[in-house]
């Protein structure tokens, strides 16, 4: 009995020291973060500007500094009172610490030494500013440029998934339609460019148009592979239940196919941005992409910077909403495929 006490006392000293050090741990990991951003502020305040860059009339840099710091402090705060928040700051703690040291490099090579040339990779303090000068601009061309998106991306999804069913199901249609849109989908998009500008009225028509095209083509071709690899028995059950031919479709194929789906709309989305700041950059009135081109031809740099970080945020963030979608859709499939 002795033995087993001691055993037992052994075990929960040994659990009682991985916990402390586990929480040791994790708050060394979630004080990088600040750690890296105050030295990244400190460093702008304390080296001296370069003569070649431009004095900003506000620390921007500090500015930004302070704000992710205040945001970071907030997810920290809540992490004390979830365990999930917690485990997800403590994870992406070294990676927001490497960010802030990314700034504080950029800036030295910029802003301080100007070791780069300065028409051409301004500070980012210059580029920071571009967000407040410019916010109206920019909150017009975002608004334009997911207009756009969204008619298109619509289209292109709906259009596809139900030509790759019709595909799938009409072996008519399979036979005398496919070999053509199997030859013409892999065609770029932006090679239609010059047939969209004289087919259709305006540029915002025809750039719905290419839009479309690089989302209906995945979408169908993997919409058709999916319902084709839906085990046959399935259909064999449904309709012994009774099932329709229309209730095969919406309740059997499109569900099973759904993975493939998800793919190919994945593809087409992807391949939809690039068409979009393309077109947008080959004569629309707004848009990140025309923003882009216009600041390039009047080599205003910190602006063109501004408009890709833009560019890239917003897409990012339309791409993790696509996955949340894809998540809760095929939730039963957790575990089992992996994006």
């Amino acid at each position: 009995m002795d033995t087993e006490a001691g055993t037992a006392g052994v075990l929960k000293d040994t659990k009682e020291r991985n916990v402390i050090c586990m929480k040791k741990k994790e708050w060394i990991l979630l004080s990088l973060p600040v750690i890296s951003i105050l030295v990244t502020g400190a460093v702008d305040v304390l080296v001296k500007r370069s003569l070649q860059q431009m004095k900003m009339p506000q620390p921007y840099l500090l500015y930004f500094l302070g704000l992710c710091l205040v945001v970071y402090l907030a997810f920290g705060a809540a992490s004390l009172f979830s365990v999930q928040t917690r485990k997800q700051v403590v994870y992406m703690a070294p990676f927001y610490a490497m960010l802030a040291q990314l700034l504080d490099g950029l800036n030295l090579a910029t802003a301080k030494f100007a070791l780069l040339p300065v028409i051409y990779f301004p500070a980012p303090d210059r580029i920071l500013q571009v967000f407040v000068k410019d916010f109206n601009l920019l909150l017009s061309c975002i608004a334009y440029s997911y207009s756009l998106l969204a008619i298109s991306w619509i289209l292109g999804v709906s259009v596809g998934i139900a030509t790759g069913a019709w595909l799938g199901f009409s072996k008519r249609a399979d036979y005398w339609l496919w070999p053509f849109i199997k030859a013409l989908g892999p065609i770029p998009p932006v090679a239609w460019i010059p047939l969209a500008l004289v087919i259709f009225p305006t540029m915002y028509s025809g750039s719905v148009f290419l839009i479309f095209l690089s989302i209906w083509f995945p979408t169908a071709s993997l919409t058709l592979a999916g319902i084709r690899n839906v085990n046959k028995s399935y259909f064999e059950v449904a309709e012994t239940l009774g099932a329709s031919h229309w209730d095969q479709v919406f309740r059997v194929a499109i569900p099973a196919a759904m993975p493939d789906i998800f793919m190919g709309v994945f593809t087409g989305t992807c391949m939809s941005f690039v068409v979009l700041v393309t077109a947008e950059m080959m004569g629309a009135k707004y848009g990140l992409g025309w923003y882009v081109n216009w600041q390039k031809e009047m080599m205003a740099y910190s602006n063109v910077y501004a408009g890709l970080i833009l560019i890239a945020g917003s897409f990012c963030l339309f791409m993790e909403l696509m996955f949340k979608l894809r998540n809760r859709v095929l939730a039963w499939q957790k575990g089992v495929i992996k994006w």
